[in-house]
């Protein structure tokens, strides 16, 4: 693992991929601070980086689109596998790497509330607080990267997905406002959730019955639950779209609330892509 890791970070840093994806965060962040902190005189800097999450939408796909696909276009992927390393090892190689170039702009930043306190009253615990958070939500979608670059060998592909999913998530929340939020129209959107979730089983696993029994069973399964008591589905496809936002939990630290609940969201996030991404390798591998 850490040979692939040592490699990675090497790649990074000897393209242009690391320099991009630190100059923008830097760059958006620090445009933030100076209209929002220093011309505004707003002491409250988690409120830049609550403004600052949109470019993740730009810059993680740009970061992660060659982590796997990459591989895949060039055949060395073989290579991998013929490692005497299992293909978690891999995936958690990659991984780490990626979260080092993330760390190193971020780190940049944690000193902008320390600067800001030395000329005005910075609350530093909030502004910590959401540091912190800001690192653990941009983790998680960098196992969202890792993952969409593991399903094609296309970077530019990789890229689009990523920055598609990305966004709808960013905009889920207002999304959810025009939504069906009707017993009937969640429950369809469940049956199509079912669909893609098998859809999903029969790529990872190549097994065409066991993908046709999960999008059966869950839909069975659903249905059967809105015959039982269909008030349980009034306005559940919001709430989900909300409850499933990485961006809004991010705001409640914004806010003042350190949400421990919102870091195990997200290292359950990180922990499900990540898992999923050793999946595609090894369904690779074994075809």
């Amino acid at each position: 693992m850490i040979a692939v890791f040592k490699h990675e970070l090497r790649g990074y840093f000897h393209s242009l991929s690391a320099y991009v994806f630190g100059a923008f965060l830097l760059a958006f962040v620090g445009l933030g601070a100076i209209l929002y902190n220093i011309q505004a005189a707003v002491s409250n800097f988690e409120y830049v980086l609550g403004y600052s999450c949109l470019v993740f939408a730009v810059i993680v796909p740009v970061l992660t689109m060659r982590v796997i696909a990459e591989e895949r276009r060039q055949k060395t992927d073989q290579l991998l596998y013929s490692l005497p390393i299992t293909t978690t090892q891999v995936v958690l190689g990659k991984y780490l790497a990626l979260l080092v170039v993330y760390l190193i702009p971020l780190c940049l930043i944690c000193l902008y509330p320390l600067v800001f306190a030395q000329f005005g009253e910075v609350y530093l615990p909030t502004s910590c607080g959401s540091i912190f958070a800001f690192f653990v939500m941009g983790a998680a979608l960098l196992a969202l990267g890792v993952f969409i670059s593991s399903l094609t060998d296309n970077q530019g592909l990789a890229a689009g997905i990523g920055i598609a999913a990305i966004l709808l998530n960013y905009y889920s929340v207002s999304l959810s406002e025009y939504v069906s939020s009707t017993a009937v129209g969640t429950v369809a959107a469940l049956w199509v959730i079912c669909l893609l979730a098998g859809a999903v089983v029969r790529y990872l696993t190549g097994n065409r019955n066991l993908a046709y029994w999960v999008s059966f069973c869950s839909i069975a399964a659903v249905l059967a639950a809105y015959l039982v008591d269909g008030s349980l589905f009034e306005g559940l496809l919001p709430r989900i779209m909300t409850t499933l936002s990485l961006f809004e939990r991010f705001y409640v630290f914004v806010n003042g609330v350190f949400d421990m609940t919102a870091i195990v969201y997200y290292l359950t996030v990180i922990a499900l892509f990540l898992f999923l991404s050793v999946q595609s390798l090894e369904k690779r591998r074994y075809n």
